[in-house]
């Protein structure tokens, strides 16, 4: 992976990155990716206790935990970063933004795969949690403070404690515009109130007939 096009996807997505120079010193989530990339160097070779170490050091420095098992694709952006926490079985895929307190956990005690798998371009707003075995294709948007426990279709947005989608607003949010999220969600949810409503008229419409009808047929 090329740090120079690492700090250029950070410089393309961030507008608050004013130079080069200033990332490199700067950012946490910077520093982050790379210590864990020397630790998961130690975790492949079964140097486990020393890629822990490492990773420990790097959580102190950052605010950030990266598990040294986890596996990362190329330019993750993590922004501000923290309390942000990766498991041992979570895969990233190319140029994936977390924002600060994203969780990517797992469930229960079991071995094996039990961390979350995050396609290409995929981005979680902040405090967000995804938790279990479970993938999030390519191009998913996770609103900021959702708990996604099921997996998600590529290109969809999801918002929500437990997280649903929102399939009409996935085209029109950008990169950074998860704050955008939650508003669709309340759109969305305002719909469903309308259409409740109309269903609650229609009952009571409905009780009024056989009222009605019932009356008649006494008389």
């Amino acid at each position: 992976m090329s740090l120079r096009a690492h700090i250029q996807a950070i410089q393309r997505e961030d507008p608050a990155a004013k130079s080069s120079l200033e990332i490199l010193l700067c950012y946490p989530g910077l520093h982050a990716v790379l210590i864990h990339r020397v630790a998961h160097w130690f975790y492949q070779r079964r140097l486990y206790v020393l890629a822990r170490l490492i990773s420990q050091v790097s959580r102190f420095l950052t605010g950030i935990e990266i598990h040294p098992g986890a596996k990362i694709g190329r330019r993750l952006f993590i922004d501000h970063g923290l309390g942000v926490v990766i498991g041992e079985t979570a895969e990233l895929g190319d140029d994936v933004l977390l924002y600060q307190g994203v969780t990517l956990g797992g469930t229960g005690n079991q071995r094996g795969k039990r961390h979350p798998t995050l396609g290409d371009r995929v981005v979680v707003g902040t405090g967000a949690s995804i938790l279990g075995d479970i993938t999030l294709g390519n191009d998913v948007k996770v609103g900021a403070g959702s708990v996604v426990v099921h997996s998600v279709p590529a290109g969809s947005t999801v918002v929500g404690i437990p997280a649903k989608v929102v399939r009409s607003q996935a085209e029109a949010l950008g990169v950074l515009e998860h704050g955008r999220v939650a508003a669709a969600a309340e759109n969305e949810a305002g719909d469903m109130e309308q259409l409740n409503d109309r269903i609650r008229q229609l009952e009571a419409l409905i009780a009024l007939v056989l009222e009605d009808r019932v009356g008649q047929s006494r008389g």
